[in-house]
């Protein structure tokens, strides 16, 4: 079988499957009201309903293969810059900190939209923002370097 919506629904369906049994073993209800069970259960159920209905939808149209769906040209070029912009940041965050880091990768990422000032200036506000915000409001650490930024 061709069709990858076919094989996509399938594989919706599978992990709705594993999520539905998997939260079958956490309490429905509680003592104070609905339990962490509830929330999985109803969710992975909608999922399988319609995952099914997807199944059934792509069975009805011409069949797409993994080829006609894949990305080309720029905007192939545009995805392997985030997933590359990614990867340099799980790889440079440990050594450079969360602030040198995410302006690296948000530069990176904006340069080609707009002119370097621009990148630069709106890589650091949203940076300095995130990083006050995730320290300061949300008490969550975050990775820093020598100077504690």
């Amino acid at each position: 079988m061709k069709n990858i919506g076919v094989w996509v629904g399938l594989l919706l369906l599978l992990f709705a499957g594993i999520i539905f049994w998997q939260s079958l073993s956490l309490e429905y209800y509680g003592q104070y009201g609905p339990g962490p069970g509830l929330l999985p259960i109803w969710l992975s159920g909608l999922l399988g309903v319609l995952s099914i209905i997807y199944i059934f939808s792509s069975l009805k149209e011409k069949n797409n293969s993994v080829f006609d769906l894949l990305p080309k040209g720029k905007v192939l070029m545009k995805l392997l810059s985030i997933l590359g912009s990614i990867f340099l940041f799980i790889i440079i965050s440990p050594y450079s900190g969360f602030v040198i880091a995410s302006m690296i990768v948000l530069l990176i990422l904006l340069s080609p939209e707009y002119k370097w000032y621009s990148s630069l200036g709106i890589s650091a506000a949203i940076t300095m923002i995130l990083f006050l915000g995730f320290k300061t409001v949300l008490n969550i650490p975050l990775p820093v370097n020598m100077w504690g930024w």
